[in-house]
């Protein structure tokens, strides 16, 4: 009897463990935007505040962003963000993230962006990136410390 009560403690602590790996900002979910999708917020806010490891978001964005109309008047309500190994759409092109219904893109997926060149293309044209990416977290700095991204 004696060892039994001594192993519940153990149990307790195991079972703690387990499930708060299970929580919300966990980064073993899966979520990524589609076309026509219509799951995501907070348009033009910078995504990556919550989803992130601890974060209140599901899954741990790798990219993410929210894309204008031309207008600057709405979100582009469809198109692609397009990740390219030289700047305008030179090179290769490694990834494609698409952009909801909501004008978000994100991705959970496993990407290496740093020193890639996004664009972003939809039914009227691409608008490229001039300089290469150091961070996924697109509206870090769009719509704040630079104009906001927009689709042609």
């Amino acid at each position: 009897m004696k060892r039994i009560l001594s192993l519940i403690p153990i149990t307790m602590l195991f079972a703690v463990v387990l499930f708060s790996c299970e929580k919300e900002g966990a980064c073993d979910e899966y979520n990524v935007s589609e076309i026509n999708g219509d799951d995501s917020h907070n348009f033009g806010n910078n995504c990556m505040q919550c989803h992130q490891a601890g974060g209140e978001g599901e899954g741990c964005f790798v990219a993410a962003g929210s894309v204008k109309n031309a207008a600057l008047t709405a979100p582009a309500t469809s198109g692609q963000v397009e990740f390219y190994t030289e700047a305008n759409g030179a090179g290769t092109l490694k990834y494609t993230i698409q952009i909801d219904a909501k004008g978000n893109f994100y991705t959970t997926e496993a990407m290496t962006l740093t020193g890639l060149y996004p664009a972003i293309k939809n039914a009227n044209g691409t608008h490229y990136m001039g300089n290469s990416l150091s961070t996924g977290a697109c509206n870090s700095c769009h719509g704040n410390s630079t104009d906001p991204l927009y689709a042609n």
